[in-house]
Parts: C-alpha cells; sequence; structure tokens
C-alpha cells in the first residue's frame, strides 16, 4: 500500500470527525445563545450519518487529496435560525465562530496526545507498530483541523468567517455582501480549482501551525514500519 493510500485511509474517519464536531459545534452553540432548530431537527448530534454530505464530504476531499495533497470539505450545515438568538449580533458570532474555535481545540489536544502515546510506546514496545499508527493518525488530525479551522475563517459568504464579518459592516454594505452567498459555492469552488496562489496564501497560517506541532510531537514520535 503506498503512502499516499495509508493516508487516506487514516485521513478519512479524521476528516469526518472533524467535520461532525464542527457542524455540532455550531448546532450546540446555537442551543445555548437559544435556537433549538438543530436540536429539533436531530441534527444535533455526534452520529456521522445525520452530517454527510455525498459530494463536500466524501468526493471533493478524495478529488482535492488527490490533485492537491489537502483535503477541505464540509458536512452538511446545522440548520440553524437566527431570529432566535437572545441577541443576535453576538449569537450569530458565537455560532458562526464555534466550529473553528472547536476544530483548533482538537488540533491543540491531539499534541499531548501524541506526546503520550510516544511514552507508552516507549514502557510497552510490542504495542509501537499499532501506537504508531495512531500518532499518524493524530498527526493528520493536527494538520486537517488546522485547515478547517482556517479556511472556514475566510470572509466568503456562507464561510463562518462572513458571518463574523458582515456584523461590521454598515447595514446596506452587509446586506450586498450576503447576497454573495447565492453563489458562494460557485466561487469556492473556481478558488479551489484556480485560486491557488490566493489560497496558499490564506491558508499559510495553517501550515506554519502544522509546522510548529509537528516540531513539537517529532521526537515522540515512535519507530516502526508505518513511519520507516
Amino acid at each position: 500500500m503506498t503512502p499516499k493510500a495509508i493516508q487516506l485511509l487514516l485521513g478519512a474517519p479524521v476528516l469526518l470527525f472533524a467535520m461532525v464536531a464542527h457542524e455540532y459545534a455550531h448546532g450546540y452553540a446555537a442551543h445555548k445563545q437559544g435556537d433549538d432548530t438543530a436540536l429539533n431537527l436531530g441534527r444535533l448530534s455526534w452520529n456521522p450519518l445525520r452530517h454527510i454530505d455525498p459530494w463536500m464530504t466524501v468526493i471533493l476531499p478524495a478529488v482535492m487529496f488527490y490533485t492537491t495533497g489537502m483535503a477541505l470539505g464540509g458536512a452538511k450545515p446545522v440548520p440553524v435560525d437566527p431570529r432566535n438568538y437572545r441577541n443576535y449580533r453576538s449569537g450569530d458570532i458565537i455560532v458562526s465562530l464555534a466550529g473553528i474555535v472547536t476544530n483548533l481545540v482538537i488540533a491543540l489536544l491531539l499534541v499531548p496526545a501524541i506526546i503520550a502515546i510516544g511514552y507508552l510506546g516507549q514502557l510497552v514496545p510490542a504495542a509501537s507498530d499499532t501506537l504508531s499508527l495512531v500518532q499518524l493518525m493524530f498527526r493528520l488530525g493536527i494538520f486537517i483541523n488546522l485547515l478547517l479551522a482556517v479556511f472556514n475563517l475566510m470572509p466568503l459568504p456562507p464561510l463562518d468567517g462572513s458571518h463574523v464579518v458582515k456584523h461590521f459592516l454598515p447595514a446596506r454594505w452587509a446586506w450586498n455582501y450576503q447576497r454573495i452567498a447565492r453563489f458562494g459555492f460557485l466561487i469556492l469552488i473556481g478558488l479551489l480549482m484556480f485560486g491557488g496562489p490566493v489560497l496558499r496564501a490564506w491558508m499559510a497560517p495553517a501550515i506554519w501551525l502544522d509546522r510548529a506541532a509537528v516540531d513539537l510531537v517529532t521526537p515522540y514520535i515512535l519507530l516502526s514500519s508505518w513511519t520507516s
């Protein structure tokens, strides 16, 4: 099995978990802000089957991985109704940033998890091959969660970043800005396919943070047939 195939097999469940966690965070934050739309529709769930979108969750990440080496995608957006928020402005900002913060927290927690697994592998050498595989999955998890967080900060409607930006624009500008969402998906596909330099520049913080994380965990990575 090629290294790329191994990365795809290990990265697929990590990406799925990251996307489900992202959407669950939106629904949970909305619930805390007074909107039970996601809860009432059964979308406030960790069941991935409730969040999978064939194109965004399966096809797009696979195509991107084999063409660019980066796996970006999304789950079905959790339905929310901002009219139910106790405070529309702060509620919309909190709910929009909830998924991004969740991905960043997951990436952060995976760093000590990889280090702990490294220590465990030294204590139990017979399990080092299996533990090394888990480490590799977690290393992919750091990269994927950072990519999702930084990507969703992009101020392109309907991405999460746009829901924050609109609240700092004059009312008329904000209204016109939100209208871009009708074409947002097409713009996004065009950016992914033809906007390489722009996308790489925007994603640079994710790459930098990932390299910093790799530097931290590298001394604790277990040697095995997966990493040799």
